[in-house]
């Protein structure tokens, strides 16, 4: 099987985006635009969480939406990650609100920080079961849950589902390329790699996203796009603009051609397998043919008691399944470790040979940054150590 038939492709050589074509919402014609925003009834004020989510909609990441789910979809998506046209979603796109009066019909003009992004046409509103949601989305309805305490106490009583119309992008402190700008920058007719993350880029991260490119399912002509997420995610996370200043500080210094920078809008729910499918979803609509998928992906913890919500390999084993009908493939990440004899290699290697195996904990990593003591390189890049000493 050739690299062309691997994946369906457009006429550049890139995957189709899921649906086959990638949406723009974005209203080009002032004049539009301006009529449009005469129509509105009612203003909604948009949280970051929402702003992240009207962005990646008009710019088609969310790709084939044309805005907001609806309640029959919504509903469809939490019971069987897809949409009731049959097409795979991990979570529900939705806007959330308290607003009593906005009624089915209505035009709802929707504000984030003074910017007009959007207007959202309202076809369906409802008041959503929360608990499902969290039960079904999450695997859990309990608030130690960081994604399940944000749908109670964050989110509106209502949610409000409909067809949206594109104004402004939220205006950043750093730069998002849409989907078209990341597709025009990568090669025609190749494999391309995404890697997702939302903390700074260590050096086991690296030796993991390079080392997904020599992967039996991956084409030796692959390029690896490093596609961090920059929007809210956990409550302990370093904020979006420090992770991106890492990112950019680490762009520079890397010379490797194979590897690709892009930064993702996006807002973590952590919910694991589910996750997994959405930034499948998203990555396939920037042009991306493989997603790696770590341990424990976008995984996370109990608040009370510590343990963890999912299994190691759950985002895996859901993921894996998906792939057929996505259309894209997944490269599962080795367990990478740092030897004094070998640097890095696989545990298994590491065990079977009796290597030493270096190891800092994340508790640790974070005192000596705390404390200007020095961080080994073998465990973080120096540049990346530097901005995280300077934010």
């Amino acid at each position: 099987m050739t690299i062309k038939d691997k994946f369906l492709r457009d006429n550049n050589g890139h995957i189709q985006p899921y649906g086959g074509q990638l949406k723009n919402l974005q209203v080009k014609e002032e004049s539009h635009k301006e009529s449009l925003i005469k129509l509105a009834s009612h203003e909604h004020k948009c949280s970051e969480r929402n702003a992240c989510d009207i962005e990646l909609l008009i710019v088609g990441a969310f790709s084939p939406l044309e805005g907001f789910m609806n309640e029959k979809d919504y509903y469809s998506v939490i019971k069987n990650h897809r949409d009731i046209r049959g097409l795979l979603f991990g979570l529900p796109i939705v806007l959330d609100t308290d607003n009593e009066e906005i009624q089915i019909g209505d035009k709802v003009l929707l504000n984030y920080k003074d910017q007009k992004l959007a207007l959202l046409d309202v076809q369906s509103k409802w008041e959503p079961d929360k608990s499902a949601e969290g039960k079904l989305c999450y695997g859990t309805n309990s608030l130690d849950h960081p994604a399940v305490k944000m749908i109670f106490h964050e989110r509106g009583r209502f949610y409000l589902g409909g067809k949206l119309y594109g104004f402004e992008l939220p205006e950043r402190e750093f730069p998002c390329q849409t989907p078209a700008q990341v597709r025009k920058s990568l090669p025609s007719n190749c494999d391309v790699v995404a890697f997702q993350c939302r903390n700074p880029i260590h050096r086991a991260h690296y030796e993991l996203f390079t080392n997904a490119l020599k992967s039996k399912n991956v084409s030796e002509n692959s390029v690896v796009l490093v596609h961090p997420t920059c929007g809210p995610t956990q409550l302990d996370d370093i904020p979006g603009k420090i992770r991106y200043l890492t990112y950019k500080r680490l762009s520079e210094e890397l010379t490797n051609k194979k590897i690709r920078w892009a930064f993702l809008p996006y807002s973590m729910h952590m919910a694991g397998p589910r996750e997994a499918l959405q930034h499948m979803i998203i990555r396939r609509n920037y042009g991306c043919t493989h997603f790696i998928i770590g341990r424990d992906m976008a995984g996370c913890k109990s608040s009370s008691t510590g343990e963890d919500f999912y299994g190691p390999y759950d985002a895996q084993n859901f993921a894996e399944k998906c792939t057929s009908e996505l259309g894209m493939q997944i490269v599962p990440s080795k367990n990478l470790v740092f030897t004094k004899e070998k640097g890095y290699i696989t545990a298994e290697e590491a065990n079977e040979n009796e290597y030493q195996i270096m190891k800092l904990s994340g508790t640790e990593f974070r005192r000596k940054l705390r404390n200007g003591e020095p961080i080994p390189e073998w465990f973080a890049f120096k540049s990346v150590v530097d901005v995280l000493r300077e934010s």
